[in-house]
């Protein structure tokens, strides 16, 4: 296990052992011990009381971000005709079915792939290439339509999709350390309402166990899960 510098112990001694804080409090302790000389990426992780080896305790789900991740997303939308035309005067950064064969060669300079149905022939066999980097199309994502430019304008709106792990845990980006207390506590807001409501009816029990918020470089700041009781059940 890697061990980490003085910053980071530092900044760990900061936080108090066992105090679990509201959301407000514990975005902006994870900016007032943020130290590093970039615009740190700050990060939710939140464990949920599933067990995703089952096909029917799988959680996952998007969701727009008030405000946006901070971090400027390249779209490739894989179209043709006049969904070419649309994905193009929506913002995608790459438009087109020649992409398809760029990514057979080891291209993959973009951050998420939307692809209209009537081409998925062509994109499934990518699948081996995009799933392992989660960069697949798919139409739980809402990356696979024929409605390209909402697509691309909620994609570079913010908008994210997140999947729980193999160890039930789900980990999204909230923002940057330069994004103020409110607009961080509104977009972790935002997220959790959205894991709340994707919570699987074979889900029993508490169903959030733990929330932690942090930035790319800093210790994690523990929030209360009880504020997210929504989806538990007695």
């Amino acid at each position: 296990m890697p061990k980490h510098g003085k910053k980071f112990r530092d900044a760990q001694a900061k936080v108090p052992t066992g105090v679990q804080f509201k959301p407000d409090e514990a975005v902006q302790m994870v900016k007032d011990l943020a130290s590093a000389k970039f615009d740190e990426t700050v990060d939710i992780s939140t464990r949920l009381n599933v067990d995703p080896r089952k096909a029917d305790q799988i959680v996952r789900g998007t969701v727009v971000l008030p405000h946006g991740t901070g971090k400027v997303t390249r779209v490739l939308v894989i179209a043709q005709g006049e969904k070419e035309t649309e994905a193009t005067e929506a913002g995608a950064d790459y438009v087109g079915t020649e992409y398809v064969d760029k990514i057979q060669e080891g291209w993959l300079d973009f951050d998420v792939c939307v692809a209209t149905p009537d081409l998925m022939g062509k994109v499934g066999p990518l699948g081996r290439i995009l799933g392992p980097r989660g960069l697949m199309p798919t139409p739980k994502g809402g990356t696979v339509t024929f409605d390209v430019g909402r697509a691309v304008k909620e994609i570079k709106g913010g908008k994210i999709e997140y999947r729980v792990d193999k160890t039930g845990n789900v980990h999204a980006p909230i923002g940057r350390v330069s994004f103020s207390p409110e607009q961080l506590d509104e977009n972790l807001g935002a997220i959790m309402d959205s894991i709340v409501r994707a919570k699987p009816s074979a889900s029993k029990g508490t169903y959030v166990k733990s929330v932690t918020v942090s930035s790319t470089m800093g210790p994690g700041v523990a929030i209360d899960p009880n504020l997210f009781r929504r989806g538990a059940t007695t």
